[in-house]
C-alpha cells in the first residue's frame, strides 16, 4: 500500500515572529521588586509617592514597557495592587481603546506622585473619552479630577486636531481668571496647559503669550524637591524654535510625530 502523505500546515509569520509569553502580574511584581532601591523610594516620597512602593526608576519601567507592550488585563491588575511603581507601569501599557471612563475617573483620584498625572492625561487623550473627561472634570465637584482636568486639556491640545482652536482659547480665559486663587495642584496643571495650549497653532501662540504675560509669574509649591514652575511666556517662545528648528509646523505638530510620552518618558 503506497505511503500517504501528510499535509503540514505552514507556519505563519506572526506564529514565527511571536514574542515570548506574557509577564503574569506575578512575575511583573517580581521584577518590579528586584528593581527597587531604597533612595528612589525617598526621591518619589519627596514628591508625593505614597507606600506601598518598591521604588523602580524610570529607565527601568521603560524596560519593562518594551518587554511588556500593550497588555490592558495586565494593567489592570497591576493598579488593583495599590503600588505606586505597578501604577505608574500600568498607566504605560494600558491600552487606550480599552480604557473604560470610570477607570479613568477612578485612576485620576488615585494618582499619587506629582507629575505621575502627565502618564493618566496621555491615556486618557488618546482614548476615545478624552475630550468627554476634561469638560467632566473641569465641571467636578472633586478637587483631584479638577486638577487632572488641566494636564489632559494640555495633551489634547497637542495631539487632538479635531477639537476646535475656539475651545482651547475659550480655556486660555478661564486659566487667566482664575490661575492665582486654584488650588496648588491645578495651578500647577493650568500653567502646563497654558504652555501646550500655546504650542497648538499659531493664533493660539499669540493669545497664550498674551494671557502668560498679564497673569505673570506663577507660584506653586513642590514641597521638598527641586522642581520649578516653568516662565509660559519665555517657554512658549523656546518651544516654538525648537519646532521650527526641526522643520515642524507647530510645537503641536512636532508632539504628534514622536511616540507617545506614556512610553517614551
Amino acid at each position: 500500500m503506497a505511503a500517504t502523505k501528510t499535509s503540514k500546515k505552514p507556519i505563519s509569520k506572526s506564529a514565527a515572529k511571536a514574542g515570548p509569553a506574557r509577564l503574569s502580574l506575578e512575575e511583573t511584581m517580581d521584577a518590579l521588586e528586584k528593581a527597587g532601591t531604597a533612595q528612589t523610594r525617598k526621591t518619589y516620597a519627596r514628591h508625593g509617592a505614597k507606600e506601598p512602593m518598591f521604588g523602580v526608576s524610570f529607565a527601568t519601567l521603560k524596560t519593562l514597557v518594551k518587554r511588556i507592550g500593550v497588555d490592558h488585563e495586565l494593567a489592570i491588575a497591576l493598579w488593583n495592587t495599590k503600588n505606586h511603581d505597578a501604577r505608574v507601569l500600568a498607566m504605560k501599557i494600558a491600552d487606550p481603546a480599552l480604557i473604560r471612563p470610570a477607570d479613568l475617573d477612578r485612576w485620576a483620584k488615585e494618582i499619587g506622585m506629582r507629575g505621575c498625572d502627565a502618564y493618566l492625561a496621555a491615556l486618557a487623550a488618546e482614548s476615545p473619552h478624552g475630550e468627554l473627561k476634561a469638560r467632566e472634570w473641569l465641571a467636578s465637584s472633586d478637587d483631584a479630577l479638577r486638577a487632572a482636568a488641566w494636564p489632559l486639556i494640555g495633551h489634547l491640545s497637542r495631539i487632538d486636531e479635531k477639537i476646535p482652536d475656539e475651545w482651547f482659547a475659550k480655556l486660555l480665559a478661564q486659566i487667566e481668571n482664575s490661575i492665582h486663587s486654584a488650588s496648588n495642584e491645578e495651578r500647577a496643571g493650568m500653567n502646563l496647559a497654558l504652555i501646550s495650549i500655546g504650542g497648538r497653532s499659531a493664533a493660539l501662540r499669540k493669545a497664550a503669550t498674551a494671557v502668560a504675560k498679564r497673569s505673570g509669574p506663577v507660584e506653586v509649591d513642590h514641597g521638598d524637591t527641586s522642581c520649578k514652575t516653568p516662565d509660559a511666556g519665555p517657554y512658549i517662545t523656546k518651544m516654538w524654535a525648537h519646532a521650527e528648528a526641526k522643520k515642524f509646523e507647530s510645537p503641536s505638530a512636532q508632539e504628534r510625530a514622536r511616540e507617545s510620552m506614556r512610553t517614551r518618558c
